[in-house]
């Protein structure tokens, strides 16, 4: 008889940067690739327990950044275009719409080593031109040292570069873009308003509260290495769910008196509608479906520049129990 081996996981080193459209090393998060029956695939992950982005949270409980684990779904979409559905490695890619759900917080929380952990991903649609496939959308599911985590559905699409540099000038003509708004980068609010250590991951500046809405300037720091890890000529996707974490932080405290240090965000989902110019201003405001009995805040999020909405989406946030709290502060 003659033994049928499972292929297994690699952990031992880090997939090309390239396959993920990242410049450092260092932000990338996925490790490895198997597919045993197209279009399901198991993906390699580990999350770095430090990093200068990702953990400068001030909040009450040690945890991996949902935020972080966007970027890992996020990276998977792509390496899998790339490697098993012939997108070329110099293809343009657009993100058309995303929805993150944090389905255990215990799964989440930071232990004494790096998380390891498998990412199944399933394409559950194609999107055809002609015989070729130009994008997908993707159901995916995180799971760290063994327990589920979170899950993603994405929808993403491709282009050649040519197509990219059409479709970029057609939509960045009738916009006036000369001479370019600036973005008042010295204007960030507080880091602890949107719970943050560090001034320099504060992307929201100039708040005001009009009835039951909060509005914020949305800061585009070109300069940021995590946020712009290389190059782009729109505002990117990462930076958008950013400020619409921090705004709707913001708007729990303004509206509902809760602290940002007591709130984690669970659920997070978002529809780009147009590309975010880098030389406009882009405003971001929050509005607030319902307090729910179950310690969670949901709100609805819009960001616009000039008056055209450029995406639209919902922040879930949770507060953190003082007892959790307690047991963090233990653990650590």
């Amino acid at each position: 008889m003659t033994a049928v081996l499972e292929p297994t996981l690699s952990y031992s080193s880090s997939i090309p940067r390239a396959h993920v459209h990242r410049a450092a090393i260092c932000e990338v998060f996925l490790t490895d690739i198997i597919c045993e029956s197209y279009p399901q695939f198991r993906l390699g992950v580990q999350l770095p327990r430090v990093h200068s982005y990702y953990s400068d949270h001030n909040i009450v409980v040690r945890q991996y950044d949902p935020l972080l684990l966007l970027e890992t779904f996020r990276q998977a979409s792509i390496l899998i275009s790339h490697r098993h559905v012939d997108a070329p490695l110099d293809a343009k890619f657009v993100f058309n719409a995303g929805a993150l759900e944090v389905v255990d917080l215990d799964a989440v929380r930071v232990g004494p080593a790096p998380a390891a952990g498998v990412l199944d991903a399933t394409i559950t649609a194609e999107k055809r031109r002609g015989a070729d496939i130009v994008g997908i959308t993707l159901a995916m599911t995180l799971a760290l040292d063994g327990s589920a985590a979170a899950t993603m559905s994405m929808t993403i699409q491709w282009m050649p570069g040519d197509a990219w540099d059409r479709l970029r000038q057609r939509g960045r003509a009738p916009l006036q873009l000369d001479p370019a708004r600036p973005h008042p980068l010295h204007e960030r609010v507080e880091p602890r308003e949107v719970a943050r250590h560090s001034f320099d991951n504060v992307v929201l500046s100039r708040i005001g509260v009009d009835g039951d809405t909060v509005r914020s300037q949305v800061l585009v720091d070109q300069a940021h290495p995590g946020l712009f890890d290389h190059p782009l000529d729109h505002v990117p996707g990462a930076l958008i769910f950013e400020a619409m974490r921090q705004t709707a932080l913001v708007a729990a405290h303004e509206l509902f008196g809760l602290s940002p240090r007591m709130l984690v965000l669970v659920g997070c989902d978002a529809v780009f509608e147009s590309f975010g110019e880098l030389e406009l201003p882009t405003d971001c405001a929050a509005v607030a479906e319902a307090e729910i009995c179950s310690r969670q805040v949901v709100l609805s999020v819009t960001l616009a520049q000039e008056g055209r909405q450029i995406a639209h989406g919902r922040v879930t946030l949770q507060r953190v129990s003082a007892s959790t709290a307690a047991l963090d502060r233990i653990v650590r």
